[in-house]
């Protein structure tokens, strides 16, 4: 059976294996944002497909035949091994196509660079460990967060020509890019909700209760099962931290 064949009429779903990586107990899904972000995927595509978790302690040794040198998320379709995140959301969406599978690109452009430096200014903030940088690093993710919100609060032109009394201005679409999850939101939330956790335990920083926006957001995301069921346990994500966010000293 060939892709194109399983895209285009062919009732059977492609054979579809995941594997992510383990959590500390070896069996778990384990913190891995890209994992997450692949497993969201397949799921909203509606298509059937298994995971497997990966211990990478004790990598079996048929999967290091299977993907040699490769970490954890990759996928098998159809038997061919697929192993770059990026790729193989494009060939997902190329190939798992309407009109029996969803199509899950975002509509707007913006959509899918919201939120891009998020998790470049938390890694940077997370893992300072003199106490004299740690304001201005906090201030660089908030500031980061607070354009995120600002885009979610922000109406998509389809609001604004939905909304002709043009009194409320504001946007109330549930994700990125309107009311359904896309590509940019399977990207995009597995980080925010790291970040979400991980600054809590180790910074003792909350995202402002002000942004409005963002914790609109989160709480449509949390109500979704494709996210939450897909998402590692806050315990995981934390000792995933653990040796990463290094305790804050004045020297």
């Amino acid at each position: 059976m060939t892709d194109s064949a399983t895209a285009n009429g062919d009732d059977r779903d492609p054979e579809i294996e995941l594997f992510v990586k383990a959590g500390i107990d070896g069996e778990s899904i384990g913190n891995c944002p890209f994992s997450q972000r692949l497993f969201m995927i397949l799921w909203l595509k509606g298509v059937v497909f298994n995971v497997t978790t990966v211990d990478l302690k004790r990598k079996p040794a048929d999967l290091h035949n299977l993907a040699p040198g490769t970490h954890p998320p990759f996928l098998t379709f159809n038997g061919d091994v697929k192993t770059d995140v990026n790729k193989i959301e494009e060939f997902l969406e190329e190939t798992l196509t309407p009109e029996k599978y969803p199509k899950l690109a975002a509509k707007h452009r913006e959509s899918n660079t919201a939120g891009i430096d998020i998790f470049s200014k938390f890694s940077a903030y997370i893992k300072n460990t003199k106490q004299q940088n740690n304001a201005a690093l906090e201030r660089g993710l908030t500031k980061a967060l607070k354009k995120l919100d600002d885009y979610l609060n922000t109406p998509l032109p389809e609001e604004i020509d939905a909304n002709t009394c043009g009194e409320d201005k504001g946007s109330r679409r549930k994700f990125l890019d309107g009311d359904e999850l896309t590509l940019a939101d399977c990207n995009l939330l597995p980080k925010l909700h790291v970040v979400k956790i991980v600054a809590k335990k180790y910074r003792n920083y909350d995202i402002p209760a002000d942004m409005t926006g963002l914790w609109r957001y989160l709480k449509n995301a949390y109500a979704r099962d494709e996210f939450t069921n897909t998402c590692a346990a806050d315990s995981e994500i934390e000792l995933a931290y653990a040796d990463v966010a290094k305790r804050l000293s004045r020297s």
